[in-house]
């Protein structure tokens, strides 16, 4: 195992150590739905987001982290090519956010995510991924990933969703939310599993609101179902965030899921 490719330049266009290929455009963009995620860096900083690139194949990897790096509010610190290059980045410099693939050797990207919640909890993971069954984005989102996005997704909506996480808040590939939505609707099995309980003072109206997140609807669609305004409704979600000790939209997404409202 060679470890992680580290990178220079903060998030001034630094271009990445020899041997790795110029920026490529990567093409398509199905918007993904995010509150805010224009800020900049975590907490409001002015320093650019530290990123780390990981995938498998350098054809992705590379030109990847070379068009992030271009960014000047984004410093790509490292390319992993699998999990364990991935937690050896994060345990040497400080990391924000973690790019993550999920099919990799050595150890998975699903794998990474669950130490790294475990171990670096303020380190955000948004899934770049070929695959969007159900399998992979509810093991995915189950170890903490905190953005899903197909790599179907341009390269502005990987930033908008890596500035998104740095500020603690999640994005979903509009994909991923409509398979959320359609788990959601399926058929209740014969024997399902006992719902969580939810906290006794979440109130009826926060309720409803979760288990709209659980559907994947953005706050606009919420408010327009519940006939409130928007302000409202950002109101419930940070008292039902405080109350039920989620700290963003996809750890909420898990919670609707697990207590039964979707």
């Amino acid at each position: 195992m060679t470890g992680p490719t580290e990178y220079g330049g903060a998030g001034t266009g630094g271009s990445a150590r020899p041997g790795t290929t110029g920026p490529t455009g990567l093409t398509g963009s199905p918007a993904a739905s995010s509150a805010s995620a224009d800020s900049a860096a975590p907490g409001g900083e002015s320093r650019p987001v530290r990123v780390v690139v990981a995938d498998d194949q350098a054809a992705v990897r590379e030109p990847l982290a070379a068009v992030l790096a271009l960014l000047p509010d984004i410093e790509v610190v490292a390319a992993a090519a699998n999990g364990q290059e991935v937690l050896a980045a994060v345990a040497a410099a400080p990391v924000d956010v973690v790019l993550m693939d999920l099919r990799m050797p050595v150890m998975d990207g699903t794998e990474a995510t669950r130490r790294l919640s475990a171990a670096h909890p303020d380190v955000a993971v948004v899934v770049l991924t070929t695959f969007a069954d159900d399998e992979s984005i509810m093991a995915a989102l189950g170890a903490g990933a905190r953005g899903y996005l197909t790599k179907n997704a341009g390269r502005q909506d990987i930033a908008r969703a890596i500035r998104a996480a740095a500020a603690g808040q999640s994005v979903l590939d509009r994909e991923v939310q409509t398979r959320l939505l359609a788990a959601a609707s399926a058929p209740r099995r014969a024997n399902p599993p006992t719902p969580e309980p939810l906290p006794a003072d979440l109130t009826v109206r926060e309720r409803e609101v979760l288990a709209l997140i659980g559907q994947g609807l953005p706050n606009r669609a919420i408010a327009e179902r519940l006939f409130i305004s928007e302000a409202t409704v950002k109101t419930h979600i940070n008292n039902l965030f405080a109350k039920t000790h989620v700290r963003d939209r996809a750890e909420a997404v898990r919670l609707a899921l697990r207590s039964g409202l979707t």
